[in-house]
């Protein structure tokens, strides 16, 4: 049954998701506000279709929707990219530069307000990253990063990148880390998707005015002392 659902869900998101990209053509005349909007039902399509294959979420905590935050979320999956675009009201996303590069996509991305990082540029891709934050905060806009730059399955551990510093020092908005085990029902590289559901903690957020040290033993405290919690109480759905 999980190879079937699969195969459903798959046909129809990604035939979904072309649609929308052909559309996405006119949105890039208009003003960015509608593509952060086509972002957003994006998401919440998406959260529809994972009813195909039994997935649904659970949320823990506040969203801080009514401030300006950046979020620090950890990264399983391709889930997170997607329905938290529609959770959190399209915040602009910190990605990688090379998928600016993807036909239309890439200019969508642009139009959304993301910020690019090249992460073999070093110091003057950081202070980029900062200029971007900046002029972000300055227009009323929350950000998104995952801290540890790429996704990570239950149990691996990879260090913390100082990106998030730098957008938590350059801006002075607080952190608000968000744990979750979205790598269970989707996994990393495979076409599967399996029945569950997504537990989503939004954690207390870390205020400004840290040092760097601080601020980063502080964020991947309160992520991973959450994500061990998960792990341990989390059923792994690929065996139901």
């Amino acid at each position: 049954m999980v190879y079937i659902r699969s195969f459903i869900f798959n046909s129809v998101f990604y035939v979904g998701t072309a649609i929308l990209v052909v559309l996405m053509g006119p949105l890039l005349l208009l003003p960015p506000f509608l593509a952060r909007y086509l972002a957003r039902f994006w998401g919440w399509l998406a959260h529809k279709q994972l009813y195909i294959v039994g997935i649904n979420q659970r949320e823990y905590g506040e969203k801080h929707l009514d401030k300006l935050v950046i979020y620090a979320v950890k990264h399983q999956s391709a889930w997170e990219t997607i329905i938290l675009s529609w959770l959190l009201h399209a915040p602009a996303f910190v990605l990688k530069v090379e998928l600016l590069r993807l036909p239309i996509i890439g200019l969508f991305f642009i139009k959304t307000g993301c910020i690019p990082v090249d992460r073999a540029g070093g110091m003057r891709a950081l202070r980029k990253m900062r200029g971007a934050a900046l002029e972000l905060a300055a227009k009323g806009r929350s950000m998104l990063i995952f801290p540890q730059g790429t996704r990570i399955m239950s149990g691996v551990t990879k260090p913390y990148e100082i990106g998030v510093f730098a957008l938590y020092q350059s801006t002075g908005l607080p952190v608000v880390p968000v744990a979750l085990n979205s790598g269970v029902v989707w996994p990393r590289n495979s076409w599967l998707k399996y029945p569950g559901t997504v537990d989503i903690h939004f954690l207390e957020p870390i205020q400004p005015g840290l040092t760097r040290k601080q601020f980063m033993a502080k964020l991947e405290q309160r992520i991973e002392n959450k994500m061990a919690v998960l792990d341990s109480t989390t059923p792994d759905s690929k065996w139901q």
